[in-house]
């Protein structure tokens, strides 16, 4: 079955981090106290409730009011976990930035992240997201996973999972509900975006290995997919890319497919990008003090003169964007399709203790023309919408056409 993204009715929120490797440490809970904690499930902490000095002028007695009254008058006291309320307030502090993708991770949530970067995992095979509603969605199932054999498609909003309500849940919690061992089973409420009526599906749970390239041959033309950048890529990438090589001189062109693919590794954008460019710059990262530092090509391509043509929609973000924005400025490739989300800053992944992670905003990338996309996205240079309605990609055979006039 054709999936198709319907974004009509939906702007999908990419809730994946879109990660720069980079170590560091994040030692200092909630700006105020000196605190021993092992995030381990089982653990024990000791606080010390001293204000350093340069925060004296903050008020923390509120947060220790509410600690000391949990622990005096809460009701069922075995369910008081020092160590999950220190990891509570963390998440807190960090959300109250506002900022999607400034996240905390508990060590389950990262490893579940890092898994899912690897190209591994146990689950049902969909990516996550949020409609303009804050309604969870689904952003893409994975080809040939139980979700898209159960008719699953782009777009569907989550209504609930295993009998409960999906309102106001949290993409790290819903992801956890639905992940799960290899073989046991999940019922997920889905509703077609362009239906009324939900329908049910109940899913056996598999382990996920996520190809994240894949490519195929329609009569002259190299149709080549990238999924998203992760740990596989560049291995992935070079195998499909010897594949091409190898239909030389037959091949009359490139259609690179970058629709739904959320992103990932800043370095993987600048692996791909410099596969079809010569030189120059790919990309910029742009700080809170305005300095900059500039990613250029940084290898010889093998696809420098083969006519090219870029695929993107609503759900190609971040890393594709980046990719298809230099691609763009340097009039290497025509942009079919219609706008890319634009998420356009940059998170640095910093692994904590045990296992925990820290995901922040740290600067916003421009193209090579200096311009940022963050919230406008990529402009492709023919707009084609895909159908929903019909079995067929419009997008696609768009691109196949612009070899063959």
């Amino acid at each position: 079955m054709k999936l198709k993204l319907n974004l009509r009715h939906a702007r999908l929120t990419i809730l994946v981090c879109f990660l720069i490797l980079f170590s560091g440490w994040f030692g200092f809970w909630l700006g105020t106290h000196e605190v021993k904690v092992s995030l381990s499930e089982e653990s024990s902490i000791k606080i010390n409730r001293k204000i350093p000095e340069e925060k004296q002028g903050i008020d923390f007695s509120m947060f220790w009011t509410v600690w000391d009254r949990l622990e005096s008058d809460y009701l069922d006291k075995q369910a008081i976990n020092h160590s999950q309320m220190v990891l509570g307030a963390i998440q807190g502090m960090v959300a109250s930035l506002g900022d999607p993708y400034t996240i905390f991770l508990k060590p389950t949530e990262n490893k579940e992240l890092k898994d899912d970067l690897n190209g591994s995992f146990e689950g049902v095979g969909i990516q996550l997201g949020y409609s303009k509603d804050n309604q969870l969605v689904v952003i893409a199932p994975l080809k040939r996973m139980p979700a898209e054999k159960a008719g699953v498609k782009a777009g569907d909003f989550i209504i609930k999972i295993d009998d409960e309500s999906t309102v106001g849940i949290s993409a790290d919690e819903a992801a956890k509900k639905i992940r799960g061992p290899k073989g046991t089973k999940v019922k997920l409420t889905l509703l077609h975006a362009s239906e009324k009526q939900t329908y049910e599906v109940e899913l056996i749970r598999e382990t996920i290995i996520v190809a994240s390239v894949e490519v195929e041959f329609k009569e002259k033309i190299a149709h080549l997919t990238l999924l998203k950048f992760g740990d596989r890529t560049s291995e992935e990438w070079g195998k499909a890319v010897e594949e091409i090589i190898n239909h030389q001189p037959e091949i009359s062109g490139i259609i690179l497919d970058l629709r739904n693919n959320p992103g990932g590794y800043l370095t993987g954008s600048v692996f791909i990008a410099s596969e079809f460019i010569s030189s120059g710059t790919v990309v910029q990262q742009e700080y809170a003090n305005g300095s900059k530092e500039t990613y250029s090509v940084n290898r010889k391509g093998k696809l420098l003169t083969q006519p090219l043509v870029v695929l993107i929609n609503e759900g190609s973000a971040s890393a594709s964007e980046i990719v298809a924005g230099a691609l763009q400025d340097y009039k290497r490739a025509k942009i079919i399709g219609v706008k890319s989300f634009g998420k356009g800053t940059i998170q640095e992944a910093q692994d904590l203790t045990n296992g925990a992670g820290l995901h922040i905003t740290t600067a916003r990338w421009l193209l090579p023309s200096g311009q940022s996309i963050n919230k406008t996205g990529i402009t492709p240079d023919i707009e084609v919408k895909d159908d929903f309605q019909t079995d067929k990609d419009e997008q696609l055979e768009k691109a196949i056409e612009t070899f063959t006039k």
